[in-house]
């Protein structure tokens, strides 16, 4: 069994078309407003004098992202009841029958993975569909997604193939919870931070 699933992620090949969403609200039957898995568009870039004309260097990616079931995932920390446990493969997994709807693991996680469910009176998440990883399937995001930009996989192996980028724009720094993600950056993620860098969805995420 893996000691920490994870989730890598190729940005380089993403274009966005939000398969990963639709596929994980479908698969888990998320209302309206709920969604485990959202695809954030960046945009950036300016005009640029050049001479007597002018060009410009606008760029655009994506960042698609859930729960990181983060190493030391401060939910974890905060949830007053121990709803909010680790499997022995490293899925965090919110137990229902303990959670009492305070929404403090939605305060506290900074990728903002967790989610009240107003119906249930409950948090919910992203549970990196462990039914299907118990019966050697991929999760439903991974399985949708047509370029192949999703894989998971043991953590300390998804690093040693693919290297150890774990804070693309607009995510927070990685020392605050250790996420369990591995990321192939765009080739114009690293102007992110730079001035004129924002998110293009904002309404949708």
């Amino acid at each position: 069994m893996a000691k920490q699933l994870a989730f890598y992620y190729d940005q380089s090949v993403c274009t966005g078309c939000k398969a990963c969403q639709v596929a994980c609200k479908d698969d888990n039957d998320l209302s309206s407003g709920i969604i485990w898995r959202r695809v954030v568009e960046i945009n950036g870039g300016d005009w640029i004098k050049q001479g007597a004309t002018w060009g410009q260097n606008i760029f655009t990616y994506h960042l698609s992202l859930s729960c990181n079931h983060c190493e030391e995932g401060i939910c974890l920390e905060v949830c007053p009841t121990g709803a909010m446990h680790k499997r022995e493969d490293g899925v965090v997994l919110i137990d229902e029958d303990k959670c009492i709807g305070c929404r403090y693991c939605e305060w506290a996680c900074p990728y903002e993975a967790p989610q009240y469910n107003d119906d249930k009176g409950k948090m919910s998440k992203c549970d990196f569909c462990y039914n299907y990883i118990d019966e050697g399937l991929p999760p439903a995001c991974v399985a949708a997604c047509p370029m192949r930009a999703l894989d998971f996989g043991e953590l300390s192996e998804l690093q040693a193939k693919y290297g150890l980028v774990d804070n693309i724009y607009p995510m927070p720094d990685p020392s605050l919870t250790k996420p369990a993600i591995v990321i192939t950056p765009h080739a114009d993620a690293a102007l992110a931070g730079a001035e004129g860098v924002s998110i293009g969805n904002v309404e949708e995420i």
